[in-house]
């Protein structure tokens, strides 16, 4: 990260917060942290953010690279390359590690403060006929699990030293100095310890994980998707993501993905399907089976003498999906009717359509006829018509803008 080398004024508030001089010694901040944080303690009735603030200035200056950041370059070099100069980190969490637990008894209700693990997600996608009458699915999936022969210690004596190249804080900070205000810091796991802030020795250890901690396990999960289920939606299962000492595994979570449907689209509850009738049936009456998502055959007709519009909707109750656990409650099926019409009729056929259905009365004479001027029509794309005027337009306007506008403005004045 690149920034202004703060102000070497703001670089003592950490030593004021614990009650130390600035060459106190390691001892000395173990010892004023640990009175202060005892008094301060929440769980003791003391002050939560004189204990907060108490946490932040003890992890900066007990790590010696944070705390030569600190004493060059005071509390806004952290801010900007650390995180808030350690507020990130969770005080009670320092707090414990500092004392090894909770020296109250573990009946404090902070209680024990563990990290929470990261949610795997994986899309799942699923049909149409999946969604409508439910279906289940097996996936093998693999994850990683404590290791079971050294309990997540990662060694054969379950014991394990602090890093030396990190203090056992996981992180190292780097920092370099740009020139005269510009400084650049980063900040980077340990890569003694792979940020785990602790080393285990050849010799110790565990032959299963080989010091990891945690192996590899293959799972088979089922994943049951119920009728009614949404695109979208999330299916749960807490506690199956990896799993890491010091953790609170976190879930997996499958999203559903419905594929396209070449029939039918889905909105809510509510199925839609087009179907294009030729004139003589939308005009005659119609008859024709459609299949259904579950493979049932439903006879659609017209009522008798009905003639069907372009562009009209019909409904048929409770032939829609399935309700979300209401799985016997069903939406709409909406048919969308198109009318194909022919392209020309023959003259025999217009007068036999005439006999039919007559034309309006309102006919106009010859004499009205002769006044008028004869026109022609043109078959047009609409869509492709006006996207075209609007590029036109969009072209003469960019001509004006980069037209000179030098020219001197003529006034005309009233005499």
């Amino acid at each position: 990260m690149f920034g202004r080398a703060p102000k070497k004024s703001d670089n003592t508030r950490y030593y004021e917060i614990l009650g130390v001089s600035k060459n106190a010694s390691q001892d000395d901040l173990k010892k004023a942290y640990r009175k202060a944080a005892i008094k301060n303690h929440p769980d003791k009735g003391g002050d939560p953010e004189k204990f907060k603030e108490l946490a932040q200035a003890y992890e900066v200056l007990s790590d010696p690279e944070k705390r030569e950041i600190y004493d060059q370059y005071g509390e806004e070099a952290l801010k900007e390359g650390m995180g808030g100069g350690g507020a990130g980190h969770n005080p009670f969490d320092i707090f414990e590690s500092f004392f090894g637990g909770n020296p109250f008894g573990g009946g404090g209700s902070r209680g024990r403060r563990q990290r929470r693990g990261e949610d795997v997600v994986h899309p799942l996608k699923v049909s149409l006929e999946d969604l409508y009458l439910g279906t289940s699915k097996k996936l093998s999936l693999t994850r990683n699990v404590i290791c079971s022969k050294c309990n997540g210690k990662g060694s054969k004596s379950g014991e394990s030293m602090k890093c030396t190249g990190c203090q056992g804080s996981g992180m190292k900070v780097s920092i370099r100095q740009l020139g005269p205000s510009m400084i650049q810091q980063m900040q980077h796991p340990c890569n003694e310890c792979k940020g785990t802030g602790e080393t285990i020795s050849d010799k110790d250890r565990c032959p299963q994980c080989k010091g990891e901690k945690i192996v590899p396990e293959k799972k088979v999960l089922e994943v049951i998707v119920e009728k009614g289920m949404q695109n979208g939606q999330k299916i749960t299962f807490p506690g199956e993501a990896d799993e890491a000492p010091d953790t609170v595994t976190g879930d997996i979570v499958f999203v559903l993905q419905q594929k396209e449907h070449p029939k039918f689209k889905r909105k809510g509850d509510d199925l839609f399907v087009e179907h294009t009738l030729p004139l003589t049936e939308a005009l005659c009456g119609f008859q024709f089976v459609l299949t259904h998502l579950d493979g049932r055959q439903l006879l659609i007709k017209s009522n008798p003498g009905e003639a069907v519009k372009p562009d009209s909707f019909k409904a048929i109750n409770d032939e829609g999906m399935p309700m979300y656990q209401r799985p016997f409650m069903k939406g709409k099926l909406y048919i969308h009717f198109t009318v194909d019409f022919p392209d020309s009729l023959t003259p025999d056929q217009v007068k036999a359509i005439e006999t039919i259905l007559p034309r309006p009365s309102s006919q106009l004479t010859d004499m009205e006829l002769d006044e008028c001027e004869e026109t022609t029509l043109h078959d047009v794309n609409i869509e492709e018509e006006m996207r075209r005027k609007q590029q036109a337009r969009e072209e003469a306007y960019d001509e004006d803008e980069e037209m000179p506008h030098g020219g001197q403005r003529v006034q005309c004045a009233q005499q």
